[in-house]
């Protein structure tokens, strides 16, 4: 659809996930043109797709991993390009499937190390990019117990879509996603899950709304508006009333083209892992700490033998651009020191809860 003369069209790109929400419901709701845009909304069929394209400038901005965001940055697998987070665009809402066999076995509380032993080969599991948040939980959610993901299991890389079709011709033996993509799986019979991101890593980052960093620099004005329209549609989603109609929008055929009641039910599930959209900002603030805990994992995997540069997170994540934007919304600003979680294996992310650390405390930081 061509933009009128008078909005800003924006290319936007978008994974089939339910926590593209925002961005649809921006555009749905008209809150683009009522902040002088056009949203222009294009279904990527990979994360790799969306990379490829914010790099070439197909995309001007994008729903993307966060991890996917420093990767670029870092050029982990991809030519480097200076990246920017806008915002966060959700929290939680992922989750960790295996086989239905294999998930018996886990509730039983047979470890995965017995039931690879008994499989006679490692656990072939698949997340969704290589430097992606998928990666990142199904890394730590194994080696919390006591597997090692690059020894002890094979981690292989699959679109999310596709999924539910490897687990049905048995390439798979579990894979780490977001919905709806468990609800499928499950509803054919091939996948149970058994992990919540959240358990995880309570209230951990997800999406962001990425963009080259040029984008931000060159046109902060349209950048600010973009994010606003995005808090606001992040905060009607985040009212339970409006969870049908989104639904509903997310369900159409050029978006995720699933049953609304398979979205609606997993969106609402009381173990669905607590999605959370706004939070009144609360999950929106580009935290820097949640970027350094990325750049640490990227360290402890060996992927990334960097030293800490507190100027590169600082650049990535665009707090100044946000915090403008939020005003202007009438959101409150969290602070910084309050990000504080316990992950699944008992470590402290931060270290400290009473005060924000340097970034080289961060990034040193050791389980």
């Amino acid at each position: 659809m061509t933009a009128p003369a008078s909005l800003h069209q924006l290319k936007l790109g978008f994974v089939a996930l339910t926590d593209c929400a925002a961005l649809v419901a921006a555009h749905k709701l008209g809150l683009d043109r009522e902040l002088g845009l056009q949203f222009c909304l294009q279904r990527q069929p990979s994360w790799s797709a969306v990379r490829d394209k914010l790099m070439n400038g197909q995309l001007d901005a994008a729903h993307a991993l966060y991890g996917l965001v420093y990767g670029m940055q870092l050029g982990m697998g991809s030519p480097q390009c200076d990246m920017a987070i806008l915002m966060t665009l959700n929290q939680n809402g992922q989750g960790i499937s295996l086989a239905p066999a294999l998930a018996d076995q886990y509730r039983q509380g047979i470890s995965l190390a017995e039931i690879s032993r008994d499989l006679g080969r490692p656990l072939v599991l698949a997340h969704t990019f290589p430097t992606g948040t998928h990666a990142m939980w199904l890394y730590y959610w194994l080696a919390a117990q006591g597997v090692h993901p690059l020894r002890d299991a094979r981690c292989v890389v699959i679109p999310p879509a596709q999924m539910g079709a490897a687990m049905q011709d048995g390439m798979l033996d579990g894979f780490c996603a977001g919905q709806p993509w468990h609800a499928q799986a499950q509803q054919l019979g091939v996948a149970s899950r058994v992990a919540d991101s959240a358990a995880i890593w309570p209230e951990h980052p997800e999406k962001v709304l990425a963009c080259r960093r040029e984008l931000a620099q060159q046109q902060p004005d349209v950048v600010g508006r973009m994010v606003q329209a995005l808090l606001l549609a992040s905060h009607w989603l985040d009212q339970p009333e409006n969870h049908a109609q989104a639904a509903a929008w997310l369900a159409e055929d050029d978006c995720l083209a699933m049953p609304v009641e398979l979205i609606l039910q997993q969106w609402e599930s009381a173990d669905a892992g607590q999605l959370r959209f706004c939070a009144d900002g609360r999950v929106n603030y580009p935290y820097l700490s949640d970027g350094l805990w990325f750049l640490q994992q990227y360290r402890r995997w060996g992927m990334w033998p960097g030293e800490a540069e507190p100027a590169m997170v600082t650049a990535v994540n665009q707090t100044a651009l946000y915090e403008q934007a939020a005003r202007c919304c009438g959101l409150p600003l969290p602070a910084p020191a309050d990000r504080h979680s316990v992950l699944m294996d008992g470590c402290h992310w931060p270290e400290r809860a009473d005060a924000a650390p340097s970034v080289g405390a961060m990034l040193n930081f050791t389980h």
